[in-house]
């Protein structure tokens, strides 16, 4: 699958089948702290990913 992390400006190519919450666990990013495009669709981390899909993970902004 192809993953861009917004974050860190980095594009990935990886093989991974699975839950959502499972990849950000690999890549060790804090799931409150962004979310999650599958095929530029929003989804949640219950959302299986297969390596056909392309992910962005893009990092939740808070202003006040």
């Amino acid at each position: 699958m192809k993953i861009f992390i917004e974050k860190k400006n980095k594009k990935l190519i990886k093989k991974f089948n699975g839950k959502a919450r499972l990849l950000l666990k690999e890549l060790k990013i804090n799931s409150e702290e962004v979310l999650i495009v599958k095929n530029n669709i929003l989804i949640t981390l219950e959302e299986t990913i297969t390596d056909k899909d392309n992910i962005k993970i893009l990092s939740v902004i808070s202003g006040g």
